[in-house]
């Protein structure tokens, strides 16, 4: 079994920063790409950034430049550092990981989420 627990999300105020992690655990072979996504009330849940297992990252044209995605493959764990947030920021973010397990069985794993308010 392989769960994704996150944490890090809260409240903030307009240009400010929070870091978000996301660890994997249990019968994991290896992880491929790891990510988050966001969804805002109302809205569909949409790519923030995303992380190979070599450091290859991509995101999405409105976090560039402000939103840094880092991983720690030793640690099974995926960060996102978010600086100068702004209010449209406010959703609820997933940690996504394509994983291995030891029996060979690979899919996409979500976490349960973790709420990002930033107030103007």
């Amino acid at each position: 079994q392989v769960q994704l627990v996150e944490s890090g999300g809260g409240l903030v105020q307009a240009g400010g920063s929070l870091r978000l992690s996301c660890a994997a655990s249990g019968s994991i072979f290896s992880i491929g790409v790891m990510g988050w996504y966001r969804q805002a009330p109302g809205k569909q849940r949409e790519l923030v950034a995303t992380i190979t297992s070599g450091g290859s990252t991509n995101y999405a044209d409105s976090v560039k430049g402000r939103f840094t995605i880092s991983r720690d493959n030793a640690k099974n764990t995926v960060y996102l550092q978010m600086n100068t947030l702004k209010p449209e920021d406010t959703a609820v973010y997933y940690c996504n990981a394509g994983i291995t397990t030891r029996i060979g069985y690979t899919r996409d794993y979500w976490g349960q989420g973790t709420q990002v308010t930033v107030s103007s």
